[in-house]
C-alpha cells in the first residue's frame, strides 16, 4: 500500500473510514480512563451504573484507609500512634472482607504498621 493511497483513505468523508463509525458510537462517561462503548440492553446498561457506582464507592474507602495509614505512619508519639491503630485493624478488616483489597494485604499492613509502632520511642 502507498502512502498517498494510505493518507487519501484516511481523510475521505465516506461513512466507511474509521474515523466516521468510532464517532457515532455513544459513551458512558467523559471520564477518558472509564468511557467505554455503551451497551443496548436495558439489564446491561443497569449492570454499567452499578459498576460505577461501586467502583466509586470502593475507591473512596480505600483512598480512606490509605489516608490513615500515612497519617499513622508520618505519626512520632507512640501512644497516639497506638491508639489510632485499632480502628486501622477496623478499616483493613472490612475492607478485605468486602474484598476491596486483598486479606493478605490487609494483613501484610497491620503486621508492617505494628512493628513501625513498636520501634517508636
Amino acid at each position: 500500500m502507498e502512502m498517498g493511497a494510505r493518507s487519501q483513505r484516511h481523510t475521505t468523508s465516506d461513512s466507511t473510514s474509521p474515523r466516521t463509525r468510532w464517532a457515532n458510537f455513544k459513551t458512558i462517561t467523559n471520564n477518558p480512563k472509564t468511557t467505554k462503548q455503551m451497551a443496548h440492553h436495558k439489564s446491561c446498561l443497569k449492570r454499567i451504573r452499578q459498576n460505577e457506582k461501586r467502583r466509586l464507592h470502593n475507591r473512596y474507602y480505600a483512598k480512606t484507609m490509605r489516608n490513615y495509614l500515612r497519617d499513622i505512619r508520618n505519626e512520632k508519639d507512640k501512644a497516639t500512634a497506638q491508639e489510632m491503630f485499632p480502628k486501622l485493624q477496623k478499616m483493613l478488616d472490612k475492607l478485605a472482607k468486602q474484598n476491596i483489597i486483598h486479606w493478605k494485604k490487609a494483613a501484610n499492613l497491620k503486621s508492617n504498621t505494628a512493628k513501625l509502632i513498636a520501634k517508636l520511642a
